[in-house]
């Protein structure tokens, strides 16, 4: 596995490269359809996961920080305006976690995480230091029952607050409620670092 701070530093010049104005990267990556954006030295990342468990449409989110000073990252930077005007806020990785361990079931939790590790593995330029294979070895570490350990698993995979430190990077999945549909056309905000960073996004998954 390639080291963060390799994959960080090739990403950032893919970046300045890249951009004159901060403007939004679109590529493919195993299937997924990803957007990145650079500003003020933070990289956001992103892609809709094909995959919906109950009521949520999914994202797979990266967030690198290549500032000199710390930032937090929590799902609740995160926000969808939809074509028709509707925000739509995410749920919280406490409400999502809860989902998980108290009301999915064993399948959803494990179609999840199967969509969820096919996406980031394929994902060459992201390695993150506070991420989801972090989450997920001390989730499998703790938890005995085959039940347990794939909810925990599963729950592992969400954004959680997490403070970035300058180099560092972090990665999950951020849940938006929409009535078992995909996001479809719209922008996707987050706020994070003291910027705000916008993309459109498309009708390029079936409902």
């Amino acid at each position: 596995m390639r080291s963060v701070r390799r994959s960080v530093a090739a990403f950032s010049l893919l970046c300045l490269a890249t951009l004159a104005a901060a403007q939004v990267i679109e590529y493919e990556s195993n299937g997924l359809r990803y957007q990145a954006q650079t500003k003020g030295g933070l990289t956001v990342l992103f892609a809709e996961l094909p995959s919906r468990v109950r009521d949520y449409a999914i994202l797979q989110v990266a967030v690198t920080n290549g500032s000199p000073i710390p930032w937090m990252v929590k799902p609740e930077d995160f926000s969808f305006r939809r074509a028709d005007g509707q925000t739509i806020a995410p749920s919280s990785a406490k409400q999502v976690v809860d989902d998980m361990l108290e009301r999915g079931h064993r399948e959803d939790a494990i179609k999840l995480v199967n969509t969820y590790e096919a996406a980031l593995y394929g994902l060459s330029v992201q390695r993150s230091t506070n991420g989801y294979e972090q989450r997920r070895q001390q989730a499998q570490a703790t938890m005995v029952s085959a039940k347990l350990r794939a909810a925990a698993t599963a729950s592992a995979l969400v954004l959680v607050p997490t403070k970035l430190q300058p180099g560092q990077s972090t990665d999950g999945a951020v849940f938006f409620p929409n009535n078992s549909k995909h996001l479809g056309s719209g922008k996707l905000y987050v706020k994070v670092g003291g910027e705000t960073f916008e993309f459109d996004t498309y009708s390029n998954l079936s409902q």
